[in-house]
């Protein structure tokens, strides 16, 4: 473990922060660097679980209904995910983070999501759609409802362990439409 003594970005207060970096080797995500930043003065934390690695391109899909629920789904921060035909997608953000899961945690993580979305909806139009896709959800988990799960990754780390999950690689034209959830600044001159 690495420790070094840093300003905070929060209070402004000088050399107040212990950052705290490691390196460690995590099945399916290969080698990760893991930080945690926390100040002294004003309680500032954050920790963050980078990989480090690059594979190649990923493409997995399933047809996943309740039989499928225990389905492990191992989710990078770079990765989307998405359930096409309810049009949810999941995209990766500056804050995105990874996880290990399974189909039904996954299923619950859009539950969630448009759950909220219901609640701060003034539309009812939106309402309604929203409702619908929380009744269709119900019914994957619960009830003989089937729909495809799609987890696409640029970095390769993200993976639906199943034997009749279909991976592939991604194409040119799927990769350049990818999020990343990593700014990238081009330093090149026009």
């Amino acid at each position: 473990m690495n420790k070094m003594i840093s300003n905070c970005p929060i209070c402004g207060n000088l050399k107040c922060v212990e950052v705290n970096t490691r390196t460690d080797n995590i099945p399916y995500f290969g080698e990760i660097m893991e930080s945690t930043l926390l100040c002294r003065e004003c309680g500032y934390k954050h920790s963050d679980t980078i990989c480090l690695e690059q594979k190649e391109p990923v493409h997995y899909s399933l047809l996943i209904g309740k039989k499928e629920l225990n389905t492990r789904v191992i989710k990078s921060q770079s990765a989307t995910l998405s359930i096409p035909e309810l049009g949810l997608k999941v995209e990766p953000g500056p804050k995105s983070q990874g996880y290990v899961s399974n189909v039904e945690g996954v299923l619950e993580r859009f539950e969630k999501a448009v759950a909220t979305a219901l609640a701060w909806a003034d539309d009812p139009v939106a309402q309604d759609n929203a409702k619908d896709i929380l009744e269709a959800l119900h019914q994957v988990r619960y009830e003989e409802r089937q729909t495809e799960l799609v987890v696409e990754d640029p970095f390769g780390h993200s993976a639906i362990l199943h034997p009749e999950a279909r991976k592939r690689d991604l194409t040119t034209d799927e990769l350049e439409k990818l999020k990343t959830g990593f700014t990238i600044i081009n330093s090149e001159e026009e």
